[in-house]
């Protein structure tokens, strides 16, 4: 006999909150035929998640059809499902094919190494539970837990209520930016949560071990002409002419070698950064020696643009905003690092040229000239090479090229119409966003390569050379008030892309929107 208080049915209706038992049947079902009604603690019998019984649904007893979310891109069906309590979840789908049932271990284990994948090449949080969740479900592991933290991954099966649950986890040792491989595991992902796709484990696992032994599709000489071309862009943006763009490409491609070299002897990422901050810098000073009508603070701005951590920041954003707390406050810690580095590499040689004589003219960063088409131009080179140095597949190169094209030309508009910068940056950020979560959804990929490059010129390397210069001029005030409206703009460049892939929401059709409708996603961040 079930012990008392296990064999009612639900609470009251209306009370969302009402105590109720896991063990009752819920009131509409009945028992699968040739199943005896047992007590609640007997071992259950195992089956296929493609075979398994009808499952109860929200709105089942009055008549309402089952949920089935298969219309959807697989991210927002997954991240729908991990936002719902485990016991209202919908039907679960076909599994792949499995002769002798999924294997717990071999799945568990493909899934955090999927997961590691995408964590690495800097996913938000969200998107990396919603992978691993969708694979597990995809062959056959339904009461699944996935975890995300920045540097481990962790997953919890447990196949019934009195069995054992099975943990495994998986450390993120290794970080590197590669969309190419980012995107061929979404694809991977797509295919596995696919009903009528059928992938085997090894099929699964021999697709990934090719992704992870796959070369980058641009070879070392590209990238770092394209973090030339990226620094000189961006000085032309900032009122740079020619000579101005010649020195901040050499000054960019010189910092990215010293960069590369300190790589290979294992230096950490911060002193790469202080390293590859330099050569600008000094190019910029030694403009200033040899001609004095030269701007050369855009040289050194334009060198910032190369080192900025955007897409870091983003993510760390991302993953605030969708409350992931802990892994948003490493994600920020890790940018405040970056960006350390960055000062004290550009602050060492503006201090030492002072001390010689080069003084740079404020303001030059102040006053920049207004080139609309011109500016147009090197923004979207600008974002062209910033997706060459994130690797990204030629086909989406020139998509994230008009994105951040757009949002240059946003900018431009709003701020020529007495707009303060920074709304003006928020509101371009969310037309990048909006627009790259549409075109991620119709390709169904992730949307980072959409999105990354196309805020490049939207940073703030002008206002962080400001603040820069008048702290080694010895004007604290300015200086602290110069980069606090850099951290400023570069918060609302993150809070505008996610605002604007939430707004795309609203164009898209949300599976399961009518059944969660009682339990609204949005509680577990509430505040109460």
């Amino acid at each position: 006999m079930p012990p008392p208080g296990t064999g009612r049915g639900p609470g009251p209706s209306g009370t969302e909150d009402a105590p109720t038992s896991e063990f009752a049947l819920p009131p509409g079902t009945h028992p699968v035929p040739g199943e005896s009604r047992g007590s609640a603690f007997t071992t259950p019998s195992t089956y296929r998640a493609a075979q398994s019984p009808p499952a109860h649904t929200p709105g089942q007893a009055a008549g309402a059809a089952l949920v089935r979310m298969t219309e959807s891109p697989w991210q927002d069906r997954m991240r729908t499902m991990l936002r719902m309590p485990v016991d209202v979840r919908p039907v679960a789908e076909p599994a792949q094919k499995a002769e002798a049932g999924p294997a717990v271990g071999r799945v568990l284990d493909l899934t955090l190494r999927i997961g590691e994948l995408l964590l690495a090449g800097g996913e938000g949080s969200e998107d990396v539970e919603a992978a691993m969740f969708a694979v597990a479900r995809s062959y056959g592991l339904d009461r699944c837990e996935p975890t995300v933290t920045f540097t481990v991954l962790s997953i919890t099966h447990q196949p019934s209520l009195v069995d054992h649950p099975v943990s495994a986890t998986r450390a993120v040792r290794r970080r590197g930016t590669d969309y190419t491989r980012l995107a061929a595991v979404f694809r991977l992902v797509d295919d596995i949560s696919a009903p009528e796709v059928e992938i085997t484990l090894e099929e699964a696992y021999r697709r990934l071990a090719e992704i992870r032994r796959n070369r980058h599709p641009y070879p070392t000489w590209v990238l770092t002409a394209a973090a030339g071309l990226l620094a000189g862009a961006a000085s032309v943006l900032v009122g740079g002419g020619v000579l101005v763009f010649f020195a901040a490409a050499i000054g960019a491609m010189l910092g990215d070698r010293l960069a590369w070299v300190c790589a290979g002897r294992g230096l950490p990422e911060f002193y790469q950064f202080v390293v590859a901050a330099m050569p600008p810098a000094a190019l910029g000073v030694a403009l200033k020696f040899a001609e004095s009508d030269v701007r050369a603070s855009a040289v050194i701005t334009g060198g910032l643009f190369a080192l900025l951590p955007g897409r870091a920041l983003v993510a760390a954003v991302q993953d605030g905003l969708t409350g992931f707390y802990i892994t948003a406050s490493a994600r920020l810690l890790e940018v405040m690092y970056l960006f350390i580095g960055i000062i004290i590499g550009v602050l060492a040689v503006i201090y030492l040229g002072l001390q010689l004589g080069a003084a740079p003219d404020p303001d030059d960063v102040l006053q920049i000239p207004s080139r609309p088409l011109l500016q147009i131009a090197a923004s979207m080179v600008l974002v062209f090479t910033f997706a060459i140095l994130l690797q990204q597949e030629r086909s989406t190169v020139w998509i994230v090229t008009l994105n951040g094209g757009v949002a240059w030309v946003t900018f431009g508009a709003l701020t020529a119409g007495g707009i303060p910068p920074v709304p003006s940056t928020a509101i371009a950020a969310g037309l990048v966003g909006l627009f790259g979560q549409l075109f991620s959804r119709y390709r169904f990929a992730s949307a980072l390569p959409y999105v990354t490059a196309a805020i490049g010129p939207l940073l703030p390397g002008s206002a962080t050379y400001y603040g820069l210069l008048s702290i080694a001029e010895n004007r604290l005030d300015v200086g602290l008030a110069s980069l606090v409206k850099a951290a400023a703009i570069a918060l609302a460049i993150a809070i505008g892309v996610n605002l604007g892939s939430e707004t795309s929401r609203l164009f898209m059709r949300m599976p399961g929107a009518a059944s969660a409708a009682k339990r609204r996603a949005a509680k577990r961040t509430r505040g109460f």
